[in-house]
């Protein structure tokens, strides 16, 4: 606790200085009020905290492998960043202050090169709040450009979450933005990135190509929807972003695509507008009853081939196709045998 400072994107340090909390390897603050709410109970109740891995460096001071989570919690708690079972750490008696003050935490020492940390970082952090696969990454190819792309991608209200909140899913803090950005803008080949990018002074590159994806989507469907959420922009701004799109023909697509019924996948609608596959819609099938019912009516006999079939070996079929405006109802199903069927589908 002493000396604890937090500088946001210049690090946090304690032990009169010596203790680098968030070394550039390591993830940001993720636990949950629970999560940290239990760190204090463990402290006031006495009982001890597993153990803390701290690296020493060659100039003699150190860097956690692994506790930030834990230690940031007690010193946030003691410099009266939150309240634990509604009391703050300065409303407690001077007794209860002395048991956390005076709480001696079990510390490793470790000592190897960088690489040794590494390992070491993801080997311990397998058994305390799992690792997400860009923190490992973090881990692997940490340095200055990915220190400026965690300034963009990375913290609670950083510029991509104010850009692209409502288009991007997952926790900016345990760096679902900064995956999903390397996604785009290397077309899924996240590692190789990082690793060509990894002595960049800074990640302007990677900035600029997620603000063009955004800027894009925002030009192209101007009208949000929630259903916007989550969808792979930065794929459908690779393959359309040269073509000339009317955003205006685009918006009575899509509102006409949200009240159809026999589109069960409401997101995939804006992927079927640009490129007109239709399994981005999971269209909605026809169910067992209504087979049953087209079965019994057709007698068992496909309407194209004349054959008499059971009714295992036969699919249900849109008369008239849904992109012609078929609906999948009774009165505009046929059972057809595999082979026809197969033969029609292809056509």
């Amino acid at each position: 606790m002493n000396g604890y400072k937090d500088d946001a994107e210049n690090g946090v340090r304690a032990y009169g200085g010596l203790l680098d909390i968030r070394p550039p390897y390591q993830r940001e603050f993720v636990y949950k009020d629970k999560q940290r709410d239990a760190v204090i109970e463990t402290l006031t109740q006495g009982f001890p905290l597993n153990v803390m891995y701290w690296a020493v460096r060659e100039d003699g001071t150190y860097e956690i492998i692994d506790g930030q989570q834990r230690t940031i919690s007690i010193c946030q708690y003691v410099n009266g960043d939150f309240a634990y079972l509604f009391r703050y750490f300065h409303n407690l008696t001077d007794d209860e202050q002395q048991q956390i003050l005076n709480y001696e935490l079990q510390v490793y020492l470790c000592s190897g090169t960088d690489s040794e940390k590494l390992k070491w970082f993801k080997t311990i952090n397998i058994a305390g709040e799992e690792l997400t696969e860009q923190e490992l990454r973090n881990a692997v190819y940490a340095g200055p450009w990915l220190s400026d792309a965690k300034r963009y991608f990375s913290k609670g209200n950083c510029a991509a979450y104010n850009m692209a909140s409502k288009y991007v899913s997952g926790e900016v803090n345990r760096q679902a933005y900064l995956e999903t950005a390397i996604r785009w803008v290397s077309d899924g080949n996240i590692e190789p990135y990082m690793a060509k990018h990894q002595p960049d002074a800074n990640a302007v590159q990677l900035w600029n190509h997620f603000s063009n994806v955004i800027n894009w989507v925002k030009a192209v469907f101007p009208k949000y929807r929630k259903e916007m959420k989550g969808s792979d922009w930065g794929r459908l701004y690779a393959q359309h972003k040269d073509r000339v799109l009317d955003p205006n023909a685009l918006e009575m697509q899509v509102a006409k695509l949200m009240q159809d019924s026999d589109v069960q996948r409401k997101r995939g609608i804006y992927e079927y507008v640009l490129d007109g596959d239709e399994r981005h819609l999971d269209l909605r099938a026809f169910d067992d009853n209504t087979k049953r019912e087209v079965y019994e009516r057709q007698l068992g006999v496909c309407p194209i081939c004349g054959q008499h079939f059971e009714i295992e070996q036969m699919e249900a079929d849109h008369i008239t196709p849904w992109c012609d405006g078929g609906r999948t109802t009774a009165d505009n199903c046929q059972m057809l045998c595999r082979d026809c069927n197969r033969h029609k589908s292809g056509k």
